[in-house]
């Protein structure tokens, strides 16, 4: 009997997946900061992996613009570009609005629920000045309309760009700047609700498309 192949295929798979999510996740919450060295050894070791599956990771992390890779030399943590940060808004706002289109009026009871379950969190988040908590409920919320498309295009165009602008979006919740998102939270939720398909959608777009060129200006 020849050698199963996809089990250990599907297991590499998710390690990759594991470590590149962990280092983007450390990234967009500031744990390495901007103009940070990355050393593939050192992320080795704190993630308990080989290099192999953190060398993938960086390669994507640079396609995304989260790090700058300098060839045989260094990787380091990019800075919040203003031009980058417009035109992955853009897209990411476009990529939302999609999704509204194709799920709006499609909602169980219960995907409903869970937007307003993360809105609930979203409130209390900011209440509290927890912006990393208020951004995990403010992706939690928009995810639900994104998972419920099953559009994998759609998804994998967020995964590429959505780190960029969830990076700007941090530095936003942790400023004053979280009421005006929590309205049109509940605005999105309401028009979803009534399967008002056009004025979600215009609420989706405009929820990523406010967030500023550069962060921390309007």
């Amino acid at each position: 009997m020849p050698i199963p192949q996809s089990a250990p295929l599907a297991d590499r798979t998710l390690l990759r997946d594991d470590v590149y999510q962990k280092l983007r996740d450390a990234i967009v919450d500031g744990t390495f900061e901007p103009g940070e060295q990355l050393k593939d050894a050192s992320l080795a070791e704190w993630l308990g992996v080989s290099r192999t599956p953190v060398r993938e990771a960086l390669l994507r992390l640079g396609s995304s613009g989260l790090v700058v890779t300098q060839p045989g030399r260094s990787t380091t943590v990019s800075a919040i570009d203003s031009r980058m940060l417009q035109e992955a808004r853009d897209v990411v706002a476009s990529m939302h609005e999609l999704a509204v289109r194709e799920t709006v009026g499609k909602l169980s009871d219960a995907e409903l629920e869970r937007m307003r379950t993360a809105n609930r969190r979203f409130e209390k988040a900011l209440a509290e000045g927890n912006a990393t908590e208020a951004l995990q409920a403010d992706d939690e919320l928009h995810a639900v309309p994104v998972k419920a498309s099953r559009n994998r295009a759609l998804q994998s165009v967020l995964d590429t760009f959505g780190p960029v602008v969830r990076r700007a979006e941090l530095l936003r919740f942790r400023s004053d700047d979280g009421a005006e998102s929590l309205r049109m939270h509940e605005r999105l939720i309401e028009l979803s609700e009534a399967g008002d398909v056009e004025g979600a959608m215009r609420v989706a777009f405009d929820t990523w498309h406010s967030l500023p060129d550069a962060a921390g200006s309007e």
